[in-house]
C-alpha cells in the first residue's frame, strides 16, 4: 500500500457525515498532545496532510483521507485529553467516538498514540479495553521516543508489553515504539497497517 498516495476526503461532525461504510479504514486515535497528527503526516509524508497544532484538542471532528484504492481509508479521530473545550462538547465527541468505533463496518483496526514518557494513561487504558471488548485489533505507537535513550527506550517498551499482556492477554493488542522527528518505527507500522488492509 502507497500510504503517500493519500487526499483528504472529508470532515464528520456526526455518524451519518461519513462515507459509505464500504472498504477498509484504520482509525488513528489518541490524547491530544500524543503526536497523532505528527505521525499521520509522516506515515503520508505530507506535511500537513493533518494539521499539527500547539494546542491540543484542535481535532474537533473525524476526518477521513483516501488511499488507493479509494475504498480503503485512513481515519484521524479526534484527540482526547487535555482540550480546553466546554463540557458538551467534549460529551458530544464521546458519543461520536461511540458511535464510530462501535457502529463502523468497516474499521479493520485502531492506530493508538501514546506519548513514551508517560504511557498507558487511564484513558488510554479505557481506549484499548473498548477495542477489544469490540474484538477490534490495537496497534500502541509509543510516540516521542528519540526524547529518550537507548536504555530508557528498551525499558519502556518492556514494561508496556509486560502490563499489556498482564491486563489484557490479547494478541489483538501490539505496540511499538515511533519517532515523527526521527522517522523511527515507520516501517513496522506500514508493515501493520498492510496486514490490516489486506485481510
Amino acid at each position: 500500500m502507497n500510504y503517500q498516495n493519500v487526499t483528504f476526503m472529508t470532515s464528520a461532525a456526526k455518524s451519518d457525515q461519513c462515507p459509505d461504510d464500504i472498504g477498509s479504514e484504520v482509525a488513528f486515535a489518541g490524547r491530544s498532545n500524543s503526536g497523532k497528527s505528527s505521525a499521520l503526516n509522516t506515515l503520508t509524508k505530507h506535511k500537513a496532510l493533518a494539521r499539527v497544532s500547539k494546542t491540543p484538542g484542535r481535532t474537533q471532528l473525524i476526518n477521513f483521507f483516501a488511499l488507493e484504492p479509494e475504498e480503503n481509508r485512513l481515519v484521524d479521530l479526534p484527540g482526547y485529553g487535555y482540550a480546553k473545550v466546554p463540557v458538551a462538547v467534549r460529551k458530544s465527541w464521546q458519543s461520536m467516538l461511540e458511535m464510530y468505533l462501535s457502529k463502523r463496518e468497516s474499521l479493520k483496526g485502531i492506530i493508538l498514540l501514546v506519548d513514551s514518557r508517560h504511557p498507558l494513561k487511564e484513558f488510554d487504558l479505557v481506549m484499548i479495553q473498548y477495542a477489544l471488548d469490540l474484538n477490534t485489533p490495537i496497534h500502541l505507537l509509543l510516540t516521542k521516543s528519540d526524547k529518550l535513550s537507548n536504555n530508557q527506550q528498551a525499558k519502556t517498551i518492556m514494561l508496556v508489553k509486560k502490563e499489556l499482556q498482564n491486563k489484557y492477554q490479547s494478541d489483538l493488542c501490539t505496540v511499538q515504539l515511533f519517532s515523527s522527528l526521527k522517522n523511527n518505527g515507520v516501517d513496522l507500522l506500514v508493515s501493520q497497517l498492510d496486514n490490516w488492509f489486506e485481510k
